[in-house]
């Protein structure tokens, strides 16, 4: 080396690693060390700082003399800093992960246009018109990966972004990101436009069958040579780095996926598209492997994308059959195929292939559905309960909650359910011990758990559980059944086993007592106790189940029969018939009533009496619970029977008050108001509260048209109520001479007690009776002297409109009884709008302003068919209207209160104008504008938009004003079909946002 050199290289050597910071890009152009900084283990800048600053320097413009600002010069300073610009990129291998996330849409779109440069790409030329198989490899692939960049810019620019707290504002910060934002903008409309170009560039990709190259820094250098010295080296296939079809493939199916997915939501054709592609991407992974250098795919977000294309596209050809099990569960529950879903979880019990997070998620969506009125899913949800339960115990989890809930009544379905998920879910060959010990735990608590003994002895003879349990567990289990009910002998083994030994008096007895608990049939139950009886005399045999109720006014006279076999054949027919009757078994409760009323019809008027009594009962029930709830009339024998059961004056029948209770509400609800009113005997209004009730309803809704001063028994009716929600105070007298208050009960002097009258609403179903009953307990809760905010509802106007003893009122009980009879009106007819607005009344008394605003527009919604038409006046109010308004205020949604006050009679600009003043509101705000159709109201916010600067919220509400149809000059009809149809799409997206 000669000595210059040795000069050269020391005083190379001899300088700092690092730059100065304000100088280090210059540093870096004029000593061309960019690739020697670029080898550092953590260079400092970072490799995109890099890029960034190059293109900044790159595209700063210039001023010429006179001062005037020039585009950036085109001269060989500003080239190589592209260069530098594109050797950074090459040494990221050109990676739109590590580009994209650390360079801003303007300075990747600017990178990228140069790379189509040096690429030779002819400017001005549209990419879809190029043949790629003919361009050269690098070419070819600058086009590819520009057109990727572009689609895959749309996709993310429809994700939404969290916005970065800011800090203290700076004009010049705020101005050039500002100034990036509009550019943004631009690129993306742009790119937007291009969209269907960009995807079939892609499209044609995928029918390429070479290899392509992509730029390095050493065919950048090359391009920056003199033309001579290159020698064609860069136009050949060899040059650059090299990228396989499978990798360019993979890339660009993903990458399509994505953009045909984001289509989808305006599209749905377009998730076929989607599916196609992730899954040929899944399928490149498989051929390529996922450790590829210059093909990264996020696999999770791939697994994420397929999965939802299983879903939204679901497949009808053979391949369906390898669905993951998630896809079919999806697709069951969008379809209502709710017992394939079973299926699947049963199957899944072995196979533990679902997380038990999906299928809880699954059980709770299902028991929304059915808390939302769904009843045809009540077993549905028991049966998805029932396996998830099945899963959990197998893993050694506890039982839920839901699980319990659900199984309090068990029947002979349920039983069976779930022993034949307990049978299909577990191999006695092939599963573990414990499992086994797991499942056999289960079934002996879920007998422990039942005191029918018909399920215990289903389960307990089951061939799984005999499998599972052995001899001495099943004894130790009888034992434990056997101590909790002494008078029944359970055997080990099925019933059939009985027959294969000879059997004792003992085992005789307790097997018929076994088969008399079972049968409902009155003429084997008649043969069961005369078998019985001819065995032993000591026994009551009525006393076997304690499941076998009934009322104490009637087992007095049952238990007084003397002939024990009579007895308990009429203590268990009367018990079984009520019992069925309450399961809603009607026709099995018929014809236990029936045997019954023809046994005792022999001996004791009394008890025919009672029978036919609860025979009217059940006939009541059958009709409300069949052709009643389609508004079919009862027949005329059932109201002239009911009739005749309220008319009845027999002495000494024991009579049970719910029958009173459900023949008035059956006139009631049937309109027998004419009864009521005037053919109903004096002596039956002294003696039976609820027909005074039903009399007093009646006649108050007979005297509904009148003029006020004739509504008499209105004013009757209040008093009763009054009294039944009255309390009654006791007082002690103290040593010291002193009276104190020391408890408050419910007074005694009503006709009834509030919870009996509470009772009996919840058996009305007639509109009409119920908005009379609501209307008197809310005219009784605003009565009271501290309420601020009053609660609307008809017919109000009838009560009287204060109480003499305020303090005898409980006002609190009034308000819970208010709650309860709105909830079971709508639980009636969830879309009267009057119901509707007290219970959004309600809410907004009791400060829930959200729930208030949700059901105030869906009282709205329901009388104008989701606000198509013009909703009533007479349901929106001017005080309905206020209340919105306050509830908007309050919830900070200020501009929702000024489009508001457009809806009042006479608009409240001074509401409308304050609200638009607040700068924290948490609705749409400028959005809203084009709901706005007082003119008046638009200019005040032009007026305040310019005042604050708002060129942009200013241009909207410009535009709004500038609307034609909103010209004060056009005719009164068309100003207000503006305003309708403005009122309209309001309300419509309000209801969207509360609903």
């Amino acid at each position: 080396m000669s000595a210059e050199a040795a000069d050269r290289e020391a005083a190379t050597s001899s300088r700092p690693c690092t730059p100065p910071q304000t100088c280090w890009f210059e540093f870096l152009l004029e000593e061309s060390l960019l690739e020697k900084h670029l080898r550092k283990p953590c260079p400092d800048p970072a490799p995109v700082q890099l890029i960034v600053q190059f293109l900044e320097q790159a595209s700063k413009p210039s001023v010429n003399e006179q001062n005037q600002v020039q585009p950036p010069p085109d001269n060989k300073r500003n080239r190589i800093l592209k260069l530098l610009a594109l050797k950074v990129a090459a040494h990221l291998k050109w990676d739109l992960d590590i580009l994209e996330k650390s360079l801003s849409v303007p300075v990747l779109n600017m990178l990228l246009n140069e790379l189509l440069c040096v690429s030779k790409v002819p400017p001005g030329t549209k990419h879809v018109d190029m043949d790629l198989a003919t361009l050269p490899p690098t070419t070819a692939m600058a086009i590819l990966l520009y057109n990727r960049w572009a689609i895959r810019t749309i996709v993310q620019s429809s994700f939404p972004v969290k916005q970065a707290k800011p800090g203290p504002p700076q004009l010049s910060v705020m101005n050039q990101m500002q100034q990036e934002k509009e550019l943004t903008e631009n690129i993306l409309k742009v790119l937007k436009e291009q969209a269907s170009d960009s995807i079939l560039v892609l499209e044609a990709a995928l029918k390429l069958n070479k290899d392509l190259y992509i730029h390095t820094m050493r065919t950048l250098d090359l391009l920056a040579m003199e033309p001579g010295m290159v020698n064609g080296e860069t136009e050949t296939s060899t040059a650059g780095l090299k990228i396989k079809t499978e990798e360019m493939q993979c890339q660009v199916c993903y990458d399509l996926g994505a953009a045909y997915f984001q289509q989808g939501s305006t599209n749905s054709a377009a998730y076929e598209n989607a599916r196609e592609k992730f899954f040929r991407t899944k399928e490149l992974i498989a051929e390529i492997g996922s450790l590829s250098l210059h093909c990264t795919i996020d696999e999770k977000r791939l697994a994420g994308y397929c999965q939802a294309c299983d879903v939204l596209v679901p497949s009808s050809d053979i391949t369906s059959q390898q669905l993951t099990p998630y896809s079919q569960v999806h697709i069951c529950l969008r379809s209502g195929n709710y017992k394939e879903v079973i299926k699947i979880f049963i199957e899944d019990n072995s196979t533990f292939r679902l997380p038990v997070q999906f299928r809880q998620s699954v059980q709770r969506e299902l028991f929304q559905k059915a808390q939302q009125g769904n009843e045809a899913l009540d077993e549905i949800c028991f049966k998805v309960c029932a396996c998830n339960t099945v899963r959990d115990i197998l893993e050694g989890r506890t039982i839920s909650v839901q699980f319990n809930q659900l199984f309090l009544r068990p029947n002979k379905e349920k039983i069976d359910f779930l022993l034949e998920v307990c049978s299909r879910s577990i191999s006695l060959e092939k599963s573990s011990d414990s499992l086994k010990e797991n499942m056999a735990s289960f079934l002996k608590n879920v007998c422990l758990g039942l005191e029918d003994l018909q399920y215990v002895f289903m389960i307990s003879s089951h061939e799984l559980f005999i499998t599972l349990l052995k001899d001495e567990e099943r004894k130790l289990l009888v034992d434990q059944m056997r101590k909790r009910s002494p008078r029944v002998n359970l055997c080990i083994k099925p019933v059939t086993s009985f027959y294969d030994i000879p059997a004792s008096a003992s085992v005789n007895i307790g097997q018929l007592e076994h088969q008399l608990i079972l049968s409902v049939d009155p003429w084997r139950i008649r043969q069961i106790l005369i078998e019985l009886h001819g065995m032993t005399s000591e026994r009551q045999f009525w006393t076997v189940s304690n499941k076998w109720e009934v009322p104490s006014v009637y087992s007095g006279v049952i238990l007084g029969i003397k002939d024990s076999l009579t007895r308990d054949l009429v203590y268990i027919l009367m018990a079984k018939g009520l019992h069925c009757s309450t399961v809603k078994d009607f026709s099995h409760a018929k014809q236990l009533f029936a045997a019954c009323l023809e046994l005792v019809t022999e001996f004791s008027p009394k008890l025919r009496q009672v029978t036919l009594n609860e025979m009217l009962l059940l006939d009541i029930s059958a009709h409300e619970a069949g052709t009643g709830q389609s508004g079919e009339r009862p027949p005329s024998d059932l109201i002239s029977r009911v009739r005749g059961y309220l008319e009845m004056r027999l002495p000494d029948i024991p009579l049970r008050q719910v029958i009173a209770e459900e023949c008035v509400a059956f006139m009631l609800n049937w309109k027998e108001n004419e009864y009521l009113t005037l053919q109903v005997p004096a002596f039956l209004l002294q003696s039976n509260p609820y027909v005074k009730l039903g009399q007093l309803l009646a006649a108050t809704i007979k005297e509904l048209p009148g003029p006020k001063e004739s509504r008499r028994t209105a004013k009757d009716l209040w008093e009763v109520v009054v009294q039944i929600c009255s309390v009654s105070s006791q007082h002690k007298r103290g040593n010291d001479g002193r009276v104190s208050l020391i408890k408050q009960r419910e007074s005694t002097l009503g006709i009834m007690y509030r919870s009996e009258l509470l009772s009996f609403i919840k058996k009305l179903r007639e509109p009409l009776v119920l908005t009379i009953i609501l209307s008197l307990f809310v005219k009784l809760h605003n009565v009271r002297e501290d309420i601020v905010n009053d609660i609307t509802a008809e017919h109000i106007s009838i009560w009287p409109s204060s109480i003499p003893n305020l303090q005898s009122v409980d006002f609190e009980a009034v308000a819970i009884t208010v709650k309860e009879l709105v909830r079971y009106a709508r639980s009636i007819n969830p879309n009267n709008h009057s119901w509707l607005i007290i219970q959004a009344d309600i809410y907004f008394a009791t400060n829930q302003y959200s729930a208030a605003l949700h059901y105030y527009l869906q009282a709205g919604a329901v009388c104008s068919d989701f606000f198509n038409k013009a909703v009533p006046p007479d349901v929106y109010t001017d005080q309905v209207i206020k209340r919105m308004i306050k509830c908007c205020s309050l919830l900070n949604c200020h501009t929702q209160v000024a489009i508001l006050c457009q809806f009042l009679r006479e608009i409240d600009y001074k509401t409308a104008f304050k609200s638009l003043q607040e700068q924290n509101s948490h609705d749409a705000m400028d959005s809203y504008y084009d709901y706005i159709w007082d003119v008046t109201i638009l200019e005040y916010l032009t007026y305040l938009h310019h005042k604050r600067g708002e060129t942009d919220k200013r241009q909207i509400a410009i535009k709004a004003i500038g609307q034609t149809e909103l010209n004060a000059s056009n005719p009164e009809e068309v100003l207000q079909l503006a305003a309708q149809r403005r009122k309209k799409k309001f309300l419509q997206a309000m209801a969207k946002l509360y609903f």
